[in-house]
């Protein structure tokens, strides 16, 4: 089990009540799309660990109220506190269109409509308020707003990326060659 055939789920954040329940944030547009979940891996030490879900419960924004086959007590539920959550990326269902998952355009090549190709998509910032592409050409980083209006075609066979730069952003990168 390799951790790059995961992604990111979300974390276990605090206890609930006294019998081994555990509060998990799912860091997800939809929660809802989980409350049928019947096993996690939780990455321990390092470690995706399986585990299956005796039973869960939607709680408040995207959380989810979650009792763990085999962890019972608050002792053992103590020690799973702040640990990550991931699922295969098999799961994922496939999307259509110019719907794209981040981590399934690393390694596309990215071309602007007017100036043709820009480089490929190293990686993808989510961290900030508005998600970038991080795109490479040659020695230059490019950054990329990642927003439906831009983003023209996604061909996935040929792992292409046709996208609109905002007017003078493409410049910017150009004038520090």
């Amino acid at each position: 089990m390799d951790k790059q055939d995961f992604y990111y789920l979300g974390k276990i954040t605090r206890l609930f009540g006294y019998k081994g329940e555990l509060i998990f944030f799912f860091d997800v547009d939809d929660i809802t799309e989980y409350q049928g979940l019947d096993a996690v891996f939780i990455d321990v030490n390092g470690a995706l660990v399986p585990y299956i879900i005796k039973s869960i419960k939607l709680h408040k924004g995207n959380t989810a109220i979650v009792r763990l086959e085999d962890v019972d007590d608050v002792e053992s539920a103590n020690r799973m506190l702040n640990m990550d959550l991931y699922l295969p990326l098999s799961t994922l269902p496939e999307l259509e269109g110019n719907n794209f998952y981040y981590h399934e355009i690393i390694g596309y090549e990215v071309f602007d409509t007017t100036e043709g190709r820009v480089g490929v998509v190293a990686s993808v910032n989510d961290q900030t308020a508005q998600a970038l592409l991080v795109i490479n050409d040659g020695d230059r980083e490019i950054l990329f707003p990642v927003v439906d209006d831009l983003i023209d075609r996604l061909d996935r066979k040929k792992k292409e990326l046709y996208v609109r730069f905002p007017d003078g952003l493409l410049d910017l990168y150009k004038e520090n060659e």
